[in-house]
């Protein structure tokens, strides 16, 4: 998996006496974190310069708002990811085992993570971010401000609605990265993904 993502409200008076409420930062942030575990599938293409069609990847992951992200890719290959506060692991014969941090991937994955579960306070440290739209059909822009960040991003652009649905991510030596999750649910854990997340 070299994919890998944070997230956002106000109340104001619109005229005279219509009270309105505006979609910010805050209620975005909000509508990501309320369910305790989503699931679903997703979508990846990875558009290289080099290579005249994107390379695919499928799968897909459970989010657990007090534990942790699964990743879990099916093609091209099989491999499993997992994301907490210790760091990213990937699972092999012999259990999970924790990956080196700091690299393009790592932080793409991270960020992924973030943007899932609507970190917004951790986007913010790296990001100078813009919202549009409401809770229905919303657009978040991440511009990245961090000198690491700089260096492997210009630009991140997440769209959805009750959940992320689509994160596009422009990378500073022309590649880009489109992740598309649109079958989305809030649901529960498994035996099985709770061993995992907590193992």
């Amino acid at each position: 998996m070299k994919p890998l993502l944070r997230s956002l409200l106000c109340l104001g008076l619109l005229g005279a006496s219509a009270l309105a409420q505006a979609f910010d930062l805050n209620d975005l942030r909000k509508q990501l974190s309320e369910p305790e575990v989503i699931k679903g599938e997703f979508v990846q293409e990875k558009h290289l310069r080099a290579l005249p069609q994107p390379l695919l990847s499928k799968g897909h992951f459970v989010l657990a708002r007090d534990h942790g992200l699964l990743w879990l890719l099916q093609t091209p290959l099989q491999q499993d990811y997992r994301l907490n506060a210790k760091g990213i692991a990937r699972r092999d014969a012999s259990g999970w085992q924790m990956v080196p941090t700091r690299t393009a991937g790592t932080e793409q994955n991270k960020l992924f993570f973030a943007v899932l579960q609507g970190d917004s306070g951790g986007l913010e440290r790296d990001f100078e971010l813009s919202l549009q739209g409401d809770a229905q059909h919303w657009q978040l822009r991440l511009v990245p401000k961090s000198l690491l960040i700089k260096q492997i991003f210009n630009q991140i652009d997440i769209d959805g609605g009750r959940y992320v649905e689509r994160i596009q991510l422009q990378e500073t030596q022309g590649d880009s990265t489109v992740l598309r999750m649109p079958s989305s649910t809030s649901a529960s854990l498994t035996d099985a993904e709770r061993h995992d997340l907590v193992d």
